[in-house]
């Protein structure tokens, strides 16, 4: 018995619980949840699981055929997927690092940062070693950590980012507070020559998809000492298919879309409870609109849209149908009664609300996988590995650091 239908699902492409004849104890499960509850227990994995876990392992011990093994499938969900090394939960910036920084110098470098970005920056950069290596800031932005980093750990920083006007505005900040912080602009998509050296640490704080896989392949080649990186974003890959990096994760044979790669970056910090509601509003939308063009056109597809503003979630549903249509070349004229799929969406949502949830009992486990095959790349270049939580999951649910010293 396969538990893939439960999390290999596009919960827009449904119209009812796909996988409802195999799990109908879990099924039943669902639905008794209220609508107003399922945030709460979407945002906390344990209580995500703990409620439903039992439903789940009493169907699979209906299956005559059944090949998983309720224990170790309970383990694994109750333990959050544990990596291989036991996290290390994040905490603030240690006293040392603390006495580089005046309170007048901190509240300068966390300027025009973002509360939670500060504390991911800070947090982060807590856990990276004192080695007195230079350090080569990958995918920099404005070089924030970097900056941070040249100043607490007194190094050299050389930062990598694509953009110039990120390169300009961070080469400034750098040369203000007289730092060893030299920015380089250059696509690492391009490169000529391999940017990495041997005697250098390498730091990337969620450098997503393809951007993080780069950077552990060139630190391999040019054997870097030491590597410090949160990745992010999984499925920013070129591939259709994710290409597994270890010779473990090639031979297991797993097979993971762009769309399943998705599944750990479904949980939210939202906190702002307006914020929580305009969202649900858009998905609402999306899906009303989406049944809407299924009777204009006669197709059977989720037709997805562009991203939209905020303000056009205040102007009146059928103004929104009228832009989407538009957006995607699709003639609704034929359709009289627009505001009636209102209500077809806010039912289609209370549906894959409920398939995602279902399916977010994976999302660490997946992430886990993702992170160990990583890990498992690293090792067979002969790097000793650990992996920590290096903040809580309140500040960022991507809050896993692998670090890797070369043996």
């Amino acid at each position: 018995m396969s538990l893939r239908p439960l999390w290999q699902v596009q919960a827009f492409e449904c119209q009812s619980l796909p996988w409802e004849q195999l799990f109908p104890t879990l099924a039943k499960s669902v639905w008794q949840i209220d609508d107003a509850d399922i945030d709460a227990l979407d945002i906390d994995q344990q209580k995500l699981v703990s409620f439903l876990l039992p439903s789940l392992l009493e169907d699979i011990a209906t299956k005559a055929d059944n090949a998983i093994k309720p224990d170790e499938l309970a383990a694994m969900l109750m333990n959050d997927g544990q990596a291989c090394h036991q996290p290390s939960i994040g905490h603030q910036p240690s006293i040392d690092s603390l006495l580089r920084l005046s309170e007048k110098e901190l509240s300068h470098f966390s300027a025009h940062i973002k509360g939670r970005k500060w504390q991911q920056i800070t947090q982060f950069a807590d856990h990276v070693p004192m080695d007195s290596l230079p350090i080569l800031e990958w995918c920099a932005g404005k070089g924030h950590l970097g900056r941070y980093l040249a100043k607490t750990h007194d190094t050299n920083v050389t930062s990598l980012e694509w953009q110039q006007s990120l390169c300009d505005q961070g080469q400034d900040f750098a040369n203000r507070w007289q730092l060893q912080q030299q920015f380089r602009c250059t696509d690492v998509f391009k490169l000529t020559d391999n940017p990495l050296k041997a005697k250098q640490h390498a730091v990337a704080l969620h450098a997503c998809g393809d951007l993080h896989v780069k950077l552990i392949d060139l630190a391999a080649q040019s054997e870097t000492q030491s590597i410090s990186f949160s990745p992010c974003c999984y499925h920013l890959i070129e591939a259709k298919q994710y290409q597994p990096l270890s010779n473990v994760a090639k031979q297991a044979g797993f097979r993971l879309s762009r769309h399943d790669l998705q599944l750990p970056l479904q949980q939210s910090v939202i906190a702002n409870q307006k914020q929580l509601s305009l969202r649900h509003q858009e998905i609402c939308w999306r899906l009303a609109f989406d049944s809407l063009q299924r009777d204009a056109t006669g197709s059977n597809c989720y037709l997805p849209i562009p991203s939209i503003k905020r303000s056009q979630l205040s102007a009146s549903f059928t103004e929104f149908c009228h832009w989407a249509a538009a957006q995607k070349q699709v003639d609704i004229t034929a359709i009289k009664d627009i505001e009636k799929y209102l209500h077809i969406g806010f039912h289609r949502q209370r549906l894959t609300r409920r398939i995602d949830l279902v399916a977010h009992l994976f999302r660490r486990i997946l992430e886990h996988w993702l992170i160990l095959d990583r890990v498992c790349f690293l090792e067979q270049h002969n790097y000793q590995v650990e992996v920590f939580e290096f903040c809580s999951n309140s500040i960022t649910p991507r809050n896993s650091l692998i670090q890797a010293q070369k043996r």
